[in-house]
Protein backbone atom coordinates (compact mmCIF):
# COMPACT_ATOMS: atom_id res chain seq x y z
CA UNK A 1 0.00 0.00 0.00
CA UNK A 2 1.06 3.64 -0.93
CA UNK A 3 1.07 6.26 1.32
CA UNK A 4 0.29 9.61 -0.17
CA UNK A 5 1.76 12.20 1.75
CA UNK A 6 0.94 15.49 -0.46
CA UNK A 7 -0.45 18.97 1.01
CA UNK A 8 -4.34 19.09 0.98
CA UNK A 9 -5.58 19.69 -2.24
CA UNK A 10 -7.83 23.44 -2.11
CA UNK A 11 -8.81 24.87 -5.42
CA UNK A 12 -10.43 28.34 -5.92
CA UNK A 13 -14.17 28.18 -6.75
CA UNK A 14 -16.17 30.29 -8.04
CA UNK A 15 -19.38 30.48 -5.91
CA UNK A 16 -22.75 31.86 -7.68
CA UNK A 17 -25.21 32.90 -5.23
CA UNK A 18 -26.90 31.84 -2.30
CA UNK A 19 -26.70 30.56 0.91
CA UNK A 20 -23.40 27.97 0.24
CA UNK A 21 -20.43 31.15 0.49
CA UNK A 22 -17.10 29.77 0.17
CA UNK A 23 -14.69 33.20 -0.25
CA UNK A 24 -11.35 30.72 -1.88
CA UNK A 25 -11.76 27.30 -1.37
CA UNK A 26 -13.30 24.79 0.17
CA UNK A 27 -11.11 24.49 3.21
CA UNK A 28 -12.16 28.55 4.01
CA UNK A 29 -14.34 27.91 7.19
CA UNK A 30 -17.97 28.83 6.55
CA UNK A 31 -20.69 29.51 8.71
CA UNK A 32 -23.95 27.70 7.86
CA UNK A 33 -27.72 28.18 8.77
CA UNK A 34 -31.23 26.68 9.03
CA UNK A 35 -33.20 26.36 6.48
CA UNK A 36 -36.95 26.92 7.56
CA UNK A 37 -40.06 27.79 5.14
CA UNK A 38 -37.76 29.16 2.18
CA UNK A 39 -35.11 31.22 4.41
CA UNK A 40 -31.82 30.49 5.59
CA UNK A 41 -32.49 31.74 9.57
CA UNK A 42 -29.71 32.17 11.66
CA UNK A 43 -29.58 29.19 14.94
CA UNK A 44 -28.96 30.32 18.54
CA UNK A 45 -26.16 27.56 18.75
CA UNK A 46 -23.39 27.26 16.93
CA UNK A 47 -20.68 24.16 16.74
CA UNK A 48 -17.44 23.54 15.29
CA UNK A 49 -16.88 20.96 11.40
CA UNK A 50 -13.76 19.32 11.14
CA UNK A 51 -11.87 17.28 8.53
CA UNK A 52 -11.52 13.71 9.37
CA UNK A 53 -8.76 13.15 7.59
CA UNK A 54 -7.08 16.83 8.12
CA UNK A 55 -8.60 17.62 11.63
CA UNK A 56 -9.24 21.27 10.70
CA UNK A 57 -11.89 23.35 11.21
CA UNK A 58 -14.12 23.75 7.78
CA UNK A 59 -17.21 25.13 8.64
CA UNK A 60 -19.58 26.25 11.44
CA UNK A 61 -22.91 24.67 11.66
CA UNK A 62 -26.34 25.22 13.39
CA UNK A 63 -27.68 23.29 16.31
CA UNK A 64 -30.96 23.69 15.96
CA UNK A 65 -32.96 23.66 19.34
CA UNK A 66 -36.82 21.94 19.56
CA UNK A 67 -38.54 25.32 18.94
CA UNK A 68 -36.52 25.58 15.62
CA UNK A 69 -37.24 22.08 14.50
CA UNK A 70 -41.12 23.22 15.60
CA UNK A 71 -40.96 26.21 13.33
CA UNK A 72 -39.54 23.19 10.52
CA UNK A 73 -42.33 21.12 11.38
CA UNK A 74 -45.06 24.44 10.95
CA UNK A 75 -43.30 25.05 7.35
CA UNK A 76 -43.24 21.57 6.21
CA UNK A 77 -47.25 21.15 7.56
CA UNK A 78 -48.13 24.50 6.10
CA UNK A 79 -46.48 23.74 2.33
CA UNK A 80 -48.50 20.26 2.33
CA UNK A 81 -51.63 21.86 0.37
CA UNK A 82 -49.35 23.44 -2.04
CA UNK A 83 -47.17 20.26 -2.80
CA UNK A 84 -50.54 17.67 -2.64
CA UNK A 85 -52.14 19.53 -5.41
CA UNK A 86 -48.78 20.15 -7.46
CA UNK A 87 -49.52 18.28 -10.99
CA UNK A 88 -47.06 15.60 -11.29
CA UNK A 89 -45.28 17.21 -14.52
CA UNK A 90 -44.34 20.41 -12.18
CA UNK A 91 -43.03 17.64 -9.29
CA UNK A 92 -41.04 16.72 -12.20
CA UNK A 93 -40.14 19.99 -13.61
CA UNK A 94 -38.91 20.68 -9.95
CA UNK A 95 -36.42 17.88 -9.89
CA UNK A 96 -35.30 17.93 -13.41
CA UNK A 97 -34.31 21.48 -13.02
CA UNK A 98 -32.14 20.06 -9.74
CA UNK A 99 -30.14 17.73 -12.17
CA UNK A 100 -29.49 20.40 -14.54
CA UNK A 101 -27.79 22.38 -11.57
CA UNK A 102 -26.16 19.66 -10.21
CA UNK A 103 -23.99 18.42 -13.52
CA UNK A 104 -23.20 22.36 -13.43
CA UNK A 105 -21.28 22.19 -10.26
CA UNK A 106 -20.98 18.35 -9.80
CA UNK A 107 -17.25 18.89 -9.53
CA UNK A 108 -17.86 21.76 -6.39
CA UNK A 109 -20.34 18.45 -4.91
CA UNK A 110 -17.57 16.43 -5.22
CA UNK A 111 -15.45 18.61 -3.36
CA UNK A 112 -18.07 18.59 -1.00
CA UNK A 113 -18.33 15.17 0.23
CA UNK A 114 -14.60 14.47 -0.01
CA UNK A 115 -13.68 17.78 2.45
CA UNK A 116 -16.36 16.49 4.85
CA UNK A 117 -16.41 13.20 5.28
CA UNK A 118 -13.06 12.10 3.96
CA UNK A 119 -14.28 10.36 0.70
CA UNK A 120 -11.39 9.92 -2.32
CA UNK A 121 -12.44 12.17 -4.58
CA UNK A 122 -12.65 9.84 -7.13
CA UNK A 123 -15.17 8.04 -5.26
CA UNK A 124 -16.99 11.45 -4.01
CA UNK A 125 -17.03 12.09 -7.91
CA UNK A 126 -18.77 8.84 -8.60
CA UNK A 127 -21.14 9.72 -5.57
CA UNK A 128 -22.50 12.56 -7.04
CA UNK A 129 -22.87 10.94 -10.78
CA UNK A 130 -25.24 8.07 -9.09
CA UNK A 131 -27.02 11.37 -7.15
CA UNK A 132 -27.71 12.91 -10.52
CA UNK A 133 -29.24 9.49 -11.61
CA UNK A 134 -31.22 9.47 -9.02
CA UNK A 135 -32.62 12.54 -8.96
CA UNK A 136 -33.71 11.72 -12.46
CA UNK A 137 -35.05 8.53 -11.62
CA UNK A 138 -37.17 10.73 -9.20
CA UNK A 139 -38.19 12.96 -11.60
CA UNK A 140 -39.54 10.07 -13.96
CA UNK A 141 -41.14 8.32 -10.78
CA UNK A 142 -43.06 11.65 -10.50
CA UNK A 143 -44.91 10.92 -13.27
CA UNK A 144 -45.56 7.15 -12.84
CA UNK A 145 -47.57 7.36 -9.50
CA UNK A 146 -51.17 5.56 -10.37
CA UNK A 147 -53.69 2.93 -8.64
CA UNK A 148 -55.57 0.64 -11.06
CA UNK A 149 -59.44 -0.42 -11.42
CA UNK A 150 -60.73 -3.64 -9.37
CA UNK A 151 -63.46 -6.00 -10.86
CA UNK A 152 -66.15 -5.61 -7.98
CA UNK A 153 -68.10 -8.12 -9.46
CA UNK A 154 -65.94 -10.78 -8.92
CA UNK A 155 -67.75 -11.04 -5.91
CA UNK A 156 -71.28 -11.24 -5.39
CA UNK A 157 -73.27 -8.32 -4.35
CA UNK A 158 -70.29 -6.15 -6.38
CA UNK A 159 -72.22 -5.98 -9.64
CA UNK A 160 -72.61 -2.54 -11.38
CA UNK A 161 -70.00 -1.03 -9.13
CA UNK A 162 -66.64 0.79 -10.46
CA UNK A 163 -63.76 0.53 -8.05
CA UNK A 164 -60.28 2.33 -8.51
CA UNK A 165 -57.45 3.22 -6.11
CA UNK A 166 -55.81 6.34 -5.99
CA UNK A 167 -52.14 6.91 -3.93
CA UNK A 168 -52.03 10.25 -1.96
CA UNK A 169 -49.08 11.71 -0.62
CA UNK A 170 -48.68 10.91 3.17
CA UNK A 171 -48.06 14.02 4.23
CA UNK A 172 -45.13 15.81 6.29
CA UNK A 173 -42.03 13.12 6.13
CA UNK A 174 -38.86 13.22 8.12
CA UNK A 175 -35.66 12.11 6.64
CA UNK A 176 -32.54 11.38 8.95
CA UNK A 177 -29.82 10.60 7.11
CA UNK A 178 -26.23 9.00 7.68
CA UNK A 179 -22.26 10.45 7.30
CA UNK A 180 -21.25 7.81 4.48
CA UNK A 181 -23.38 8.77 1.56
CA UNK A 182 -24.35 12.24 2.04
CA UNK A 183 -25.61 13.17 -1.27
CA UNK A 184 -27.06 10.10 -2.58
CA UNK A 185 -28.64 8.84 0.46
CA UNK A 186 -30.47 12.25 1.03
CA UNK A 187 -31.50 12.03 -2.99
CA UNK A 188 -33.11 8.73 -1.88
CA UNK A 189 -35.19 10.21 0.48
CA UNK A 190 -35.97 13.61 -0.43
CA UNK A 191 -35.86 12.76 -5.00
CA UNK A 192 -39.32 10.29 -3.64
CA UNK A 193 -40.93 12.34 -1.53
CA UNK A 194 -40.60 15.21 -3.78
CA UNK A 195 -41.73 13.11 -6.37
CA UNK A 196 -44.77 11.98 -4.82
CA UNK A 197 -46.44 15.44 -3.63
CA UNK A 198 -44.77 15.23 0.09
CA UNK A 199 -43.09 17.57 2.32
CA UNK A 200 -40.13 17.18 3.91
CA UNK A 201 -37.81 18.19 7.25
CA UNK A 202 -33.93 16.77 6.70
CA UNK A 203 -31.87 15.99 9.29
CA UNK A 204 -28.62 15.04 7.77
CA UNK A 205 -25.99 13.73 9.99
CA UNK A 206 -23.62 15.47 12.24
CA UNK A 207 -20.43 15.00 10.42
CA UNK A 208 -21.82 15.28 6.72
CA UNK A 209 -24.20 18.64 6.34
CA UNK A 210 -22.83 20.88 4.28
CA UNK A 211 -23.72 18.26 1.08
CA UNK A 212 -27.35 18.86 2.52
CA UNK A 213 -27.25 22.42 2.61
CA UNK A 214 -25.70 22.34 -1.33
CA UNK A 215 -28.69 20.15 -2.04
CA UNK A 216 -31.23 22.91 -0.59
CA UNK A 217 -29.90 25.54 -1.78
CA UNK A 218 -30.11 24.05 -5.45
CA UNK A 219 -33.65 22.85 -4.95
CA UNK A 220 -34.58 26.76 -3.75
CA UNK A 221 -33.24 27.89 -7.42
CA UNK A 222 -34.64 24.71 -9.10
CA UNK A 223 -38.28 26.17 -7.99
CA UNK A 224 -39.36 24.14 -5.01
CA UNK A 225 -41.82 26.04 -3.10
CA UNK A 226 -40.80 27.41 0.63
CA UNK A 227 -41.12 24.84 2.91
CA UNK A 228 -41.75 21.90 0.84
CA UNK A 229 -37.81 21.20 1.94
CA UNK A 230 -36.55 22.61 5.33
CA UNK A 231 -33.05 21.26 6.98
CA UNK A 232 -32.28 21.27 10.67
CA UNK A 233 -29.03 20.18 11.83
CA UNK A 234 -27.81 19.46 15.19
CA UNK A 235 -28.39 16.43 18.37
CA UNK A 236 -29.69 13.94 17.42
CA UNK A 237 -31.68 13.77 20.80
CA UNK A 238 -33.09 17.34 20.34
CA UNK A 239 -33.92 17.08 16.69
CA UNK A 240 -34.36 14.05 16.37
CA UNK A 241 -36.45 12.80 18.88
CA UNK A 242 -38.74 16.13 18.00
CA UNK A 243 -39.46 14.60 14.56
CA UNK A 244 -39.89 11.09 15.68
CA UNK A 245 -42.65 11.81 18.40
CA UNK A 246 -44.93 14.86 16.70
CA UNK A 247 -47.53 13.40 15.99
CA UNK A 248 -48.15 15.73 12.83
CA UNK A 249 -45.25 14.05 11.38
CA UNK A 250 -46.27 11.33 8.92
CA UNK A 251 -43.12 8.87 8.56
CA UNK A 252 -39.80 8.72 9.16
CA UNK A 253 -37.43 7.30 6.79
CA UNK A 254 -34.00 6.85 8.42
CA UNK A 255 -30.83 5.17 7.25
CA UNK A 256 -28.37 4.51 10.51
CA UNK A 257 -27.60 1.88 13.09
CA UNK A 258 -29.94 -0.66 14.47
CA UNK A 259 -29.65 0.75 17.66
CA UNK A 260 -30.66 4.20 16.98
CA UNK A 261 -33.54 2.46 14.09
CA UNK A 262 -34.70 0.11 16.83
CA UNK A 263 -35.25 3.04 19.51
CA UNK A 264 -37.18 5.40 16.06
CA UNK A 265 -39.26 2.44 15.58
CA UNK A 266 -40.32 2.08 19.16
CA UNK A 267 -41.27 5.61 19.63
CA UNK A 268 -42.50 6.50 16.47
CA UNK A 269 -46.31 5.49 17.74
CA UNK A 270 -48.59 5.06 14.45
CA UNK A 271 -46.20 6.64 11.99
CA UNK A 272 -44.64 4.67 9.31
CA UNK A 273 -41.15 4.10 9.13
CA UNK A 274 -38.58 2.91 6.48
CA UNK A 275 -35.28 2.05 7.91
CA UNK A 276 -31.92 0.81 6.67
CA UNK A 277 -29.72 -0.49 9.50
CA UNK A 278 -26.85 -2.35 9.80
CA UNK A 279 -25.18 -5.14 7.66
CA UNK A 280 -22.01 -7.65 7.53
CA UNK A 281 -22.76 -8.34 3.97
CA UNK A 282 -20.80 -11.48 2.72
CA UNK A 283 -19.51 -13.16 -0.43
CA UNK A 284 -19.13 -17.15 -1.40
CA UNK A 285 -16.55 -17.98 -3.82
CA UNK A 286 -17.46 -21.38 -4.78
CA UNK A 287 -14.88 -23.60 -6.58
CA UNK A 288 -15.00 -23.28 -10.15
CA UNK A 289 -14.32 -19.77 -9.77
CA UNK A 290 -11.70 -17.80 -11.92
CA UNK A 291 -9.82 -15.91 -8.59
CA UNK A 292 -8.27 -13.57 -10.92
CA UNK A 293 -10.80 -12.11 -12.51
CA UNK A 294 -12.89 -11.66 -8.97
CA UNK A 295 -9.97 -10.36 -6.66
CA UNK A 296 -10.08 -6.29 -7.81
CA UNK A 297 -14.01 -6.76 -7.17
CA UNK A 298 -13.53 -7.90 -3.71
CA UNK A 299 -10.72 -5.35 -2.98
CA UNK A 300 -13.06 -2.57 -3.97
CA UNK A 301 -16.19 -3.89 -2.83
CA UNK A 302 -14.45 -3.71 1.12
CA UNK A 303 -11.93 -1.02 1.01
CA UNK A 304 -13.66 1.59 -0.90
CA UNK A 305 -14.25 4.46 1.21
CA UNK A 306 -12.79 2.98 3.83
CA UNK A 307 -15.05 0.33 4.03
CA UNK A 308 -17.61 2.65 5.41
CA UNK A 309 -20.70 1.80 3.23
CA UNK A 310 -23.78 -0.63 4.47
CA UNK A 311 -22.92 -3.18 1.86
CA UNK A 312 -19.19 -3.22 2.42
CA UNK A 313 -17.81 -6.43 1.55
CA UNK A 314 -17.05 -8.16 5.34
CA UNK A 315 -17.37 -11.62 5.14
CA UNK A 316 -16.08 -14.06 2.67
CA UNK A 317 -16.54 -17.61 2.59
CA UNK A 318 -14.22 -19.27 0.06
CA UNK A 319 -14.35 -22.76 -1.07
CA UNK A 320 -11.09 -24.52 0.39
CA UNK A 321 -10.35 -25.65 -2.83
CA UNK A 322 -9.61 -22.09 -3.87
CA UNK A 323 -8.75 -20.47 -0.44
CA UNK A 324 -5.01 -20.12 -0.28
CA UNK A 325 -5.14 -18.42 -3.65
CA UNK A 326 -8.15 -16.11 -2.62
CA UNK A 327 -6.05 -15.35 0.06
CA UNK A 328 -2.79 -14.66 -1.57
CA UNK A 329 -4.35 -12.59 -4.40
CA UNK A 330 -6.19 -10.45 -1.95
CA UNK A 331 -3.23 -9.17 -0.04
CA UNK A 332 -1.05 -8.76 -3.27
CA UNK A 333 -3.96 -6.66 -4.95
CA UNK A 334 -4.74 -4.60 -1.40
CA UNK A 335 -1.07 -3.41 -1.24
CA UNK A 336 -1.74 -1.31 -4.48
CA UNK A 337 -4.33 1.13 -3.01
CA UNK A 338 -2.98 4.23 -1.99
CA UNK A 339 -3.99 5.77 1.19
CA UNK A 340 -3.85 9.54 1.71
CA UNK A 341 -5.69 13.12 1.45
CA UNK A 342 -9.16 12.74 0.15
CA UNK A 343 -8.59 15.35 -2.34
CA UNK A 344 -5.95 13.83 -4.25
CA UNK A 345 -6.76 12.13 -7.48
CA UNK A 346 -4.18 9.22 -6.74
CA UNK A 347 -5.82 8.27 -3.10
CA UNK A 348 -8.14 5.01 -2.60
CA UNK A 349 -8.51 4.91 1.06
CA UNK A 350 -8.33 7.69 3.86
CA UNK A 351 -9.33 8.88 7.02
CA UNK A 352 -12.60 7.22 8.96
CA UNK A 353 -15.22 9.26 9.85
CA UNK A 354 -13.83 10.02 13.21
CA UNK A 355 -10.99 9.10 15.87
CA UNK A 356 -13.31 6.80 17.91
CA UNK A 357 -14.00 4.61 14.85
CA UNK A 358 -10.31 4.26 14.64
CA UNK A 359 -10.05 3.31 18.08
CA UNK A 360 -13.36 1.05 17.67
CA UNK A 361 -11.92 -1.02 14.78
CA UNK A 362 -8.51 -1.71 16.58
CA UNK A 363 -10.10 -2.97 19.65
CA UNK A 364 -11.96 -5.26 17.45
CA UNK A 365 -8.75 -6.52 15.36
CA UNK A 366 -7.06 -6.68 18.72
CA UNK A 367 -10.06 -8.64 20.06
CA UNK A 368 -9.46 -11.08 17.04
CA UNK A 369 -5.53 -11.78 17.15
CA UNK A 370 -6.11 -12.81 21.20
CA UNK A 371 -8.63 -15.22 20.02
CA UNK A 372 -6.81 -17.15 17.73
CA UNK A 373 -7.82 -15.10 14.42
CA UNK A 374 -4.88 -14.00 12.07
CA UNK A 375 -4.52 -10.53 10.34
CA UNK A 376 -2.60 -11.47 7.53
CA UNK A 377 -3.02 -7.24 6.48
CA UNK A 378 -2.40 -4.13 7.55
CA UNK A 379 -4.27 -3.66 11.26
CA UNK A 380 -2.15 -0.45 11.73
CA UNK A 381 -3.00 3.55 11.64
CA UNK A 382 -1.51 6.56 11.10
CA UNK A 383 -4.07 9.31 12.42
CA UNK A 384 -7.42 8.41 11.25
CA UNK A 385 -6.39 6.41 8.81
CA UNK A 386 -6.81 2.09 9.31
CA UNK A 387 -5.06 1.17 6.55
CA UNK A 388 -6.97 -1.87 4.71
CA UNK A 389 -7.33 -4.56 6.98
CA UNK A 390 -7.14 -8.87 6.20
CA UNK A 391 -8.22 -11.12 9.20
CA UNK A 392 -8.38 -14.92 8.58
CA UNK A 393 -10.08 -17.57 10.70
CA UNK A 394 -11.96 -15.46 12.51
CA UNK A 395 -14.89 -16.71 14.30
CA UNK A 396 -18.27 -16.39 13.75
CA UNK A 397 -18.53 -14.74 17.53
CA UNK A 398 -15.55 -12.33 17.43
CA UNK A 399 -16.69 -8.30 16.70
CA UNK A 400 -15.09 -8.33 13.44
CA UNK A 401 -17.49 -11.43 11.92
CA UNK A 402 -20.19 -10.55 13.87
CA UNK A 403 -20.77 -7.44 13.91
CA UNK A 404 -21.05 -4.20 11.39
CA UNK A 405 -17.29 -3.39 10.98
CA UNK A 406 -17.74 -0.29 9.18
CA UNK A 407 -14.24 0.12 8.59
CA UNK A 408 -11.36 -1.56 6.11
CA UNK A 409 -11.91 -4.64 7.73
CA UNK A 410 -12.57 -8.17 5.21
CA UNK A 411 -12.48 -11.65 7.09
CA UNK A 412 -12.14 -14.54 5.08
CA UNK A 413 -13.02 -17.99 6.34
CA UNK A 414 -12.62 -21.29 4.76
CA UNK A 415 -15.65 -23.53 3.74
CA UNK A 416 -16.01 -26.97 2.19
CA UNK A 417 -18.80 -26.20 0.41
CA UNK A 418 -21.33 -23.91 -0.76
CA UNK A 419 -24.37 -25.38 1.75
CA UNK A 420 -21.69 -24.32 4.99
CA UNK A 421 -21.20 -21.31 3.33
CA UNK A 422 -24.78 -20.34 2.92
CA UNK A 423 -25.31 -21.28 6.39
CA UNK A 424 -22.44 -19.16 7.77
CA UNK A 425 -23.78 -16.29 5.56
CA UNK A 426 -27.00 -16.45 7.44
CA UNK A 427 -25.94 -17.16 10.99
CA UNK A 428 -25.86 -13.17 11.53
CA UNK A 429 -28.65 -10.86 13.19
CA UNK A 430 -28.34 -8.77 9.28
CA UNK A 431 -29.53 -9.72 6.32
CA UNK A 432 -29.23 -6.95 3.73
CA UNK A 433 -27.21 -8.15 0.79
CA UNK A 434 -25.17 -10.99 -0.06
CA UNK A 435 -23.16 -12.35 -2.64
CA UNK A 436 -22.03 -15.46 -4.43
CA UNK A 437 -19.46 -16.68 -7.04
CA UNK A 438 -20.38 -20.21 -8.88
CA UNK A 439 -20.13 -20.95 -12.66
CA UNK A 440 -23.25 -23.73 -11.41
CA UNK A 441 -26.97 -23.12 -12.14
CA UNK A 442 -27.76 -25.26 -9.88
CA UNK A 443 -26.03 -24.00 -7.04
CA UNK A 444 -26.72 -19.90 -7.75
CA UNK A 445 -30.43 -20.78 -7.54
CA UNK A 446 -30.25 -22.60 -4.24
CA UNK A 447 -28.50 -20.32 -2.72
CA UNK A 448 -30.33 -17.01 -3.72
CA UNK A 449 -33.20 -18.98 -2.50
CA UNK A 450 -31.84 -20.23 0.93
CA UNK A 451 -29.99 -17.17 1.69
CA UNK A 452 -31.81 -15.16 4.05
CA UNK A 453 -31.16 -11.16 2.59
CA UNK A 454 -32.80 -8.75 1.02
CA UNK A 455 -31.21 -8.70 -2.16
CA UNK A 456 -28.75 -11.58 -3.38
CA UNK A 457 -25.91 -10.95 -6.42
CA UNK A 458 -25.01 -14.17 -8.30
CA UNK A 459 -21.47 -13.75 -9.55
CA UNK A 460 -20.99 -10.04 -7.94
CA UNK A 461 -20.48 -8.73 -4.09
CA UNK A 462 -22.72 -7.75 -1.87
CA UNK A 463 -21.63 -4.34 -2.67
CA UNK A 464 -23.69 -4.16 -5.98
CA UNK A 465 -26.32 -1.58 -6.60
CA UNK A 466 -28.00 0.94 -8.64
CA UNK A 467 -30.92 3.36 -7.60
CA UNK A 468 -33.59 2.32 -9.50
CA UNK A 469 -33.64 -1.23 -8.10
CA UNK A 470 -35.52 -1.99 -4.62
CA UNK A 471 -33.11 -2.06 -1.50
CA UNK A 472 -33.46 -3.26 1.77
CA UNK A 473 -32.69 -5.42 4.43
CA UNK A 474 -34.51 -8.18 6.65
CA UNK A 475 -33.67 -8.80 10.30
CA UNK A 476 -32.00 -6.07 12.19
CA UNK A 477 -31.18 -4.42 8.20
CA UNK A 478 -34.29 -2.62 8.45
CA UNK A 479 -38.04 -2.73 7.22
CA UNK A 480 -39.36 -1.29 3.88
CA UNK A 481 -37.48 -0.87 0.48
CA UNK A 482 -35.75 2.34 -1.17
CA UNK A 483 -35.23 2.83 -4.90
CA UNK A 484 -37.21 5.33 -6.21
CA UNK A 485 -40.45 3.65 -7.37
CA UNK A 486 -40.41 1.38 -4.21
CA UNK A 487 -39.56 4.51 -1.85
CA UNK A 488 -42.76 6.13 -3.60
CA UNK A 489 -44.95 3.26 -2.99
CA UNK A 490 -43.62 3.93 1.03
CA UNK A 491 -44.28 7.49 1.17
CA UNK A 492 -48.16 7.49 -0.45
CA UNK A 493 -51.36 6.08 0.99
CA UNK A 494 -53.37 3.90 -0.77
CA UNK A 495 -57.05 5.25 -1.24
CA UNK A 496 -60.30 3.15 -2.48
CA UNK A 497 -62.85 4.82 -4.52
CA UNK A 498 -66.16 2.57 -5.04
CA UNK A 499 -68.63 4.34 -7.29
CA UNK A 500 -72.07 2.21 -7.11
CA UNK A 501 -74.18 2.08 -10.06
CA UNK A 502 -77.57 0.60 -9.61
Amino acid sequence: MKLNRGNPVTKPIQRKKGNLIMTESLTSIIKKHLLINGEWVEAGEYGSLHSPYSGDMIAEIPLATAAETELAIEAAIDAQKTMSKMPAHRRAEILENLVLLLQDRAEEAAEIIAMEAAKPIATARGEVSRTIETYKFAAEEAKRIHGETLPLDAARGGENRLAYTVREPIGVIAAITPFNFPMNLVAHKVGPAIASGNTIILKPATQTPLSSFFIAELLLEAGLPAGALNVVTGSGRVTGDKLVTDDRVSMITFTGSPAVGIGIRSRAGLKRVTLELGSNAAVIVDKDVDIDKIIPRCVTSAFAFQGQVCIALQRAYVHEDVYDEFVSKLINETKKLTIGDPLDEKTDVSALISSGDVERAQSWIKEAESQGAKVVAGGNTEGNVLYPTIICDADSTMKVSCNEVFAPIIVLNKVTDVDEAVELVNDSRYGLQAGIYTNDITTALNAAENLYVGGVMINDTPTFRVDNMPYGGVKESGTGREGLKYAVEEMTEMKLVVWNRN
